[in-house]
């Protein structure tokens, strides 16, 4: 029988494509650690497997098992630079300080390729990605853009693309302009996330699933994060959560925000006309729509998002529908796999990494560009407990403002400000 997340709707393709999915016993007793992390994705893995090899005592736990939030069910999308695009940076920070967040994420796009290489882990890379325009008014943009990031950034895998070529490498005349950028690409999160534990388990840290913080406190210099199974005790902790952080810690809930997105993959297709460069897309709504191609030629395609913590009883039909207004000819076509999963975002799209309290740092709401910020953030994490915060810093000097609203409205109104959005991507 498939597996059933607990924490994210649906059964993923990533996963029952995967050959074998390492698991790990829950906490059976108290422990005390050098390091104490809570949340078994991209960010708590990196920071533990880091830490481990530096010859660190640290345990990890997770409520659910390691993947099951959005690092193995994302889009897998590596992206370029930082989620908010250079000149957003820019008009925030100045050039200087945009074109220091731009390296350092570039730096986490290396890191990450060169781990998988370097771990031997086959997380199925594919070189390319389309950014592409679903408005005609937004061609000036793409073309300006590719420019400001050759010229201003030393970037010059990005190239610009006008219509005719953009059906001819989407193979689909819905889109009126865009950018190719093949200095980056995609993954397959789920083979990412089972190397990484494996890799990490062997390094020597402490691995449990199925065990949730139920509370964390800072003491006279120790950090306890208290579960339904024991307590463990350590010098520093690390906060890994990101959309499930709960009620776990006030400060990041009060910065990161849970949303609801979803991913089908159709049967294998016979299109070689579609992506035939095999890139992966997205498109410039607010509200994103991205999808690509696997290696079996399956159209992974991710399109709604739900501003609640709820999720929708159909995802199939409401997938297969935006894959018809791209790809007429796939409009019944069969999806045999729709998921979903709960993403962090932040109010400027920026990624949230604050000391919340003594010894104890969180770290999320990378805002859909996760795969490669999570991986480097938790690396960067081990770096600065082992004395190294500089690149750290540049995260925590990032300005976040908490989501207004408090507790009660911050999700309503969240909602109204998305279907705002959503509104204006169809006008």
């Amino acid at each position: 029988m498939a597996y059933q997340s607990p924490i994210s709707p649906g059964i993923s393709w990533y996963e029952d494509a995967l050959a074998e999915r390492p698991s790990f016993e829950p906490l059976d007793s108290s422990r005390q650690a050098d390091v104490v992390i809570v949340g078994g994705g991209f960010t708590g893995l990196q920071a533990a497997y880091n830490l481990a090899i530096a010859g660190v005592d640290v345990v990890l736990i997770d409520a659910a098992r390691f993947g099951d939030g959005a690092s193995g069910r994302n889009g897998g999308q590596i992206g370029t630079g930082q989620r908010e695009d250079v000149t957003a940076l820019e008009a925030q920070y100045g050039l200087e300080t945009s074109k220091a967040l731009f390296d350092l994420a570039e730096d986490g796009k290396r890191y990450l390729i060169d781990f998988a290489e370097r771990l031997g882990i086959d997380m199925e890379f594919r070189q390319g990605q389309l950014s592409v325009a679903h408005k005609k008014r937004y061609i000036d943009d793409f073309r300006s853009y590719v420019d400001i990031l050759t010229e201003r950034y030393g970037y010059t895998q990005a190239t610009f693309m006008d219509a005719a070529e953009t059906a001819e490498r989407l193979g689909s005349t819905r889109f009126f302009g865009g950018m190719r950028d093949m200095g980056t690409g995609h993954i397959h999160p789920m083979k990412l996330v089972a190397g990484l534990a494996r890799a990490t388990d062997t390094a020597g840290a402490q691995l449990y699933e199925n065990t949730g913080a139920t509370g964390i406190a800072s003491a006279n210099g120790r950090v306890t994060v208290t579960t339904d199974r024991g307590t463990i005790t350590a010098n520093h902790a690390l906060l890994a959560c990101n959309a499930h952080i709960g009620d776990l810690e006030p400060v990041t809930a009060a910065h990161v925000m849970p949303i609801r997105s979803f991913i089908g993959a159709t049967v294998p297709i016979d299109a070689p006309t579609i992506i035939p460069g095999g890139e992966a897309v997205d498109d410039s709504r607010f509200v994103v729509r991205y999808f690509r191609k696997s290696l079996d030629g399956r159209l992974l395609f991710g399109g709604r998002e739900a501003y609640t913590s709820e999720s929708p009883t159909d995802i199939k039909s409401h997938i297969r529908k935006q894959i018809a207004e791209i790809y007429p000819e796939l409009g019944d076509i069969d999806i045999t796999h729709a998921w979903g999963g709960s993403v962090a975002i932040t109010m400027p799209r920026q990624p949230f990494v604050r000391e919340v309290m003594p010894h104890v740092i969180t770290i999320g709401g990378y805002s859909g560009h996760g795969v490669k910020l999570s991986n480097y953030c938790g690396k960067l994490y081990a770096d600065a407990v082992l004395g190294d915060r500089s690149r750290l810093a540049q995260f925590e000097r990032l300005k976040i403002p908490a989501f207004p609203g408090g507790t009660r409205l911050r999700q309503p109104l969240l909602f109204l400000a998305m279907t705002w959005f959503s509104l204006r991507d169809r006008i």
